[in-house]
């Protein structure tokens, strides 16, 4: 069983992103292929980039920058669940990623965007690719937009309400996460 991490990137105090991310982490719960864990960037906290070393050196000065570490180091794989901020992804979400550097190599990773617009933040993912493959993530070819994400969210209850479609664009991305941690998927899944 692989160690999934599902991240929530938006800090924003009414994101919708955060039922659209535990969704995820419950349908990845779902499968034998994973232990899940959700972590949102909100409650993180990361100040920006204030290590006096380059993260590639892994000598982190800072409790907040060692804490991050000590959480990230044990996943096996990520799926980061992002809004779109004006054609790109967020602030504390490239912070959070520059923040470290070994704790990121060779894990794969799904994406998972979201806007209130029709292009569900898929230019968000585009913009995002270099930055993983840059600091070694490997990001899964499937990937899922989220078009009118306010209009899925019941904000009374805090959940999400998915079409077929978006349940199967999610499936798709979890079956390749697990494909590339190397674990078997199992059919029917």
């Amino acid at each position: 069983m692989s160690r999934l991490y599902v991240i929530a990137a938006s800090t924003r105090p009414t994101s919708s992103g955060r039922p659209l991310a535990h969704w995820v982490a419950e349908l990845a719960a779902q499968r034998p292929e994973f232990e899940v864990t959700t972590i949102d960037l909100a409650e993180v906290g990361l100040p920006l980039l204030d290590e006096p070393e380059y993260p590639s050196t892994g000598r982190y000065a800072h409790p907040h920058t060692q804490q991050w570490s000590a959480t990230i180091s044990p996943a096996d794989a990520f799926v980061f669940v992002m809004p779109m901020y004006n054609g790109g992804f967020t602030a504390p979400l490239k912070n959070a990623i520059d923040s470290l550097y070994a704790e990121w190599q060779d894990k794969p990773v799904g994406l998972v965007s979201y806007s209130a617009g029709p292009s569900g933040g898929a230019p968000a993912i585009t913009m995002i690719r270099p930055v993983l493959e840059r600091v070694g993530l490997r990001p899964t070819t499937a990937t899922l937009s989220v078009a009118g994400i306010e209009g899925l969210v019941d904000r009374t209850a805090g959940t999400f309400e998915a079409s077929q479609e978006v349940r199967a664009g999610a499936d798709a991305v979890l079956d390749e996460v697990a494909s590339l941690v190397g674990v078997p998927v199992e059919a029917g899944v």
